[in-house]
């Protein structure tokens, strides 16, 4: 739902910034670029090193350049598979920063395995519920359903960690990761549960 109704407000805001940004002669790729590399830098320097507000903040600004690219492809009139693939693959790789980062900071913190173990079940069913939509293109359905999809997973790990920066208590943010560890694993469900009814419903090949 986020990805949906985030993106199109963040449309209507950022299109005067896409559009000098275009006359700048600045490229959707080299956004998309620089937005991931901002994430990695709060994700692996700040999260890491307990800067978790300046982190959150940080992030949360390179994250709109997620929707800065996009609406630059469509007005200079280039979208196309290759932007959408690069700006897919980079996502993981921002995804796979902020939550590394948190899982290394539990760590330095002397945190309990299972704050540690949230955070990275975060990370690895965020992984598995884009592989599992990815694959389910790959062969022809769609798998546009679930609780948390990757908008809902970022908004709640910026929100969690940057209140947990802020001074709220440390379980405000391991309610946040155990909440999200559980959507994310109902989200894979919920996918290839659609997968399978598409797949029941298609006529067998050769038919």
């Amino acid at each position: 739902m986020l990805n949906t109704y985030g993106r199109a407000f963040a449309t209507r805001v950022f299109t005067p910034v896409a559009r000098f940004l275009l006359r700048c002669g600045v490229t959707p790729d080299a956004v998309t670029i620089a937005g991931t590399v901002g994430v990695v830098a709060c994700g692996l320097g700040l999260y890491t090193t307990g800067h978790l507000f300046w982190g959150s903040l940080g992030a949360t600004l390179f994250v709109l350049s997620d929707t800065i690219d996009g609406t630059m492809a469509r007005i200079r009139g280039s979208s196309g598979r290759w932007g959408a693939y690069l700006d897919s693959c980079l996502d993981r790789v921002a995804d796979a920063a902020l939550f590394g980062g948190l899982v290394v900071w539990f760590a330095r913190q002397g945190a309990s395995d299972l704050t540690a173990g949230l955070a990275l079940a975060c990370l690895v069913l965020g992984g598995i519920v884009s592989y599992v939509k990815a694959r389910a293109e790959g062969l022809g359905y769609t798998a546009n359903v679930g609780l948390a999809e990757r908008g809902e997973r970022i908004v709640a790990v910026l929100v969690g960690a940057g209140f947990v920066g802020l001074g709220v208590p440390l379980v405000f943010l391991q309610v946040v990761l155990a909440l999200l560890a559980v959507a994310s694993a109902v989200t894979v469900v919920q996918r290839m549960a659609t997968v399978r009814r598409q797949a029941l419903a298609a006529p067998p090949a050769g038919a």
